[in-house]
């Protein structure tokens, strides 16, 4: 039998082996520990570059067999020639079971930052009312960050400067030092709808496949719970053209 000395022993040696494993493992970024974060050069309307600080987690509601969503994502920035840092970050919402909103574009005019975002899925389509083109549109007003209408974002910003897809694409976004404003639009570039081509002024036709076709919620009777303005019913841009009836039904209403 072994002494309490050779227990001693037993014991410190399988310690140091357990936390040399697991130094060596903190070490490995290809292991799925942790939540990704990166560096993201954007080109914004001047053609000046700012460096932005990415990151997401994973977690949520999904299928068996199939990997988590992104749960929450954070895109943090200094406003140029300042020493201000911002973030904005899209949150888990609950009814949605992800993330609110896929972060596309980040602009400044004038010194005021502005954040471009698409629903994730219809669920939040419907829960942000519905906008067509399909962004939620976020202005920094001193304090916060504000919910503006697309008549409110300045016709300067046309680019889709942040990687929009980037779950998928971990491996390649935390391998880079930086990723540069090119290889950003490279990945961009292998999107195919329209709202992640350009930032659209005008309203996309209904083509049974984008945003834009999420069905209506219908009540017992299969009436759509929907707004109508002029005797007509509303199918988009329930906030701001609604925004009233869309409180009180919804409870979203910036």
């Amino acid at each position: 039998m072994r002494n309490a000395y050779e227990w001693r022993r037993l014991l410190l040696l399988l310690s140091l082996v357990v936390s040399l494993d697991m130094g060596g493992c903190a070490g490995v970024g290809a292991l799925p520990f942790g939540d990704p974060s990166w560096k993201e050069e954007v080109l914004l309307h001047n053609g000046s570059k700012i460096v932005v600080e990415r990151s997401q987690s994973y977690g949520g509601r999904h299928e068996p067999g199939q990997s988590s969503p992104i749960k929450e994502q954070t895109v943090t920035f200094t406003l140029p020639n300042t020493s201000t840092t911002l973030e904005f970050k899209s949150e888990y919402g609950e009814a949605i079971g992800r993330a609110n909103f896929q972060l596309i574009s980040l602009h400044i005019f004038h010194g005021i930052p502005y954040i471009v975002t698409v629903p994730n899925l219809c669920p939040s389509y419907i829960k942000w009312g519905r906008p067509n083109p399909p962004y939620v549109l976020f202005r920094y007003d001193s304090t916060a960050w504000q919910r503006i209408p697309l008549e409110e974002l300045p016709s300067e910003f046309k680019d889709i400067n942040l990687v929009v897809n980037s779950k998928g694409k971990e491996k390649i976004l935390t391998a880079q030092s930086v990723v540069t404003a090119e290889l950003v639009k490279k990945l961009n570039g292998e999107l195919e709808q329209p709202e992640f081509k350009t930032i659209l002024r005008m309203p996309i036709l209904d083509n049974g496949i984008g945003m834009t076709s999420c069905p209506i919620p219908s009540g017992a009777t299969g009436k759509l719970i929907a707004p109508e303005v002029d005797g007509k019913l509303l199918y988009y841009n329930w906030w701001p053209l609604a925004q009233e009836w869309f409180q009180r039904t919804y409870g979203k209403g910036k």
